[in-house]
């Protein structure tokens, strides 16, 4: 029965991409002194009842390398809008003109950018938890098969594929990781 095992790797490889891609998109909403509109979009908004990506509730733009300006559609929501922006957490105090939210990024200075290098760390030590947890989920599958019949060696075999899986993408997020901090220390 355990004899034609297949462990799913592409399954596992298809789940450790995607907390790559979560992280990137994490990475991408820590501002390192540019202008972007992708830093925004980890914010949400409480918009009609329900927790809304600020970009489906205005028009998101980067006219100028140290300003970003958010367009919001419903006059009602600019409030909303705004708070959710200063509660974000990317230290960024938005200026109100009508239904445009000017976002001015000031230059970083040394301590701001440790501090992000930190929070770049938290992000990538999520992104291992996550790679890890495909991992735990692989080995699980692998010692359901063993008690199901699995050989020893297929057994091994497997466990070596999960193990060199999980071994890449930790390599990848500390890669993507030291970019980010060398990113954020760029003056």
């Amino acid at each position: 029965m355990a004899d034609d095992f297949l462990l799913d790797t592409d399954d596992l490889t298809r789940r450790m991409d995607g907390a790559m891609a979560n992280l990137r998109t994490e990475f991408a909403s820590l501002r390192t002194g540019r202008a972007s509109a992708s830093m925004l979009e980890p914010v949400m908004v409480d918009a009609y009842g329900s927790m809304t990506p600020i970009n489906q509730v205005g028009t998101v733009n980067v006219p100028e390398p140290r300003m970003v300006t958010v367009n919001v559609w419903d006059k009602g929501l600019v409030g909303k809008v705004e708070k959710a922006i200063r509660e974000s957490g990317l230290g960024i105090n938005p200026q109100l003109n009508g239904t445009i939210i000017m976002l001015p990024i000031p230059e970083l200075n040394e301590e701001r950018r440790r501090e992000l290098g930190k929070v770049a760390g938290q992000y990538a030590e999520h992104a291992r938890v996550s790679v890890r947890n495909i991992r735990r989920d692989g080995m699980d599958q692998i010692k359901k098969a063993k008690a199901d019949g699995l050989s020893e060696d297929d057994q091994k075999f497997w466990e070596t594929e999960v193990q060199e899986l999980t071994d890449t993408y930790i390599k990848k997020i500390d890669a993507a990781l030291e970019n980010k901090q060398e990113e954020i220390m760029q003056v």
